[in-house]
């Protein structure tokens, strides 16, 4: 139990005490009364007598609930203030912690932007660079083809002219066999 559930409880407990003295007083007292085998002048001494001393005990207990729910009043307010204070520390607390959490989380979302708007950069270039390279080697290839098709020609032009002159010699040599078969 804590200590303001403790103090609670002994106010209470007094409090109940009190109500259950004063109530016990006035029932034993006329318990007696009705019971002893008196006069009426005394009963009526001791009824007198009885009446006094409850309304006596009564103003005591009086005083002392007034006291005690002073002190109960002061410490409720005591314990308001304090709780009030508590309450207003938290709240202090919790939404300082709450802006400098934000303002964290703020800065992670700039520092992953920023670091992703750097790496969007560097694949734009990677790719640039890539398709530079790309268009490079087909160009390369282009004129190596482009070569070898004009080294192509050239051969194939060499091979016909070769081709033509060898016709010729067989064809002159065919006409000086028939000339030679003709002179025969």
């Amino acid at each position: 139990m804590t200590n303001q559930e403790n103090k609670t409880n002994d106010n209470i407990n007094a409090k109940d005490f009190l109500i259950g003295s004063l109530v016990g007083s006035i029932v034993g007292a006329s318990v007696a009364l009705l019971f002893a085998p008196k006069s009426g002048k005394e009963v009526r001494e001791d009824i007198n007598k009885g009446a006094t001393d409850v309304k006596e005990k009564a103003l005591v207990y009086k005083d002392k609930a007034l006291e005690k729910s002073d002190e109960f009043k002061s410490y409720a307010k005591d314990k308001t203030a304090d709780l009030q204070q508590t309450v207003n520390e938290k709240s202090q607390d919790f939404q300082s912690k709450f802006n400098e959490t934000k303002q964290t989380v703020q800065a992670k979302i700039n520092e992953t932007t920023e670091e992703l708007k750097k790496k969007k950069a560097a694949m734009k270039a990677d790719a640039d660079c890539a398709q530079a390279d790309v268009e490079d080697a087909i160009e390369e290839k282009a004129e190596e083809v482009k070569e070898k098709a004009d080294e192509a020609k050239e051969t194939a032009e060499r091979k016909a002219d070769a081709a033509k002159d060898a016709a010729e010699k067989v064809t002159e040599a065919v006409k000086e066999g028939a000339e030679d078969i003709k002179e025969k």
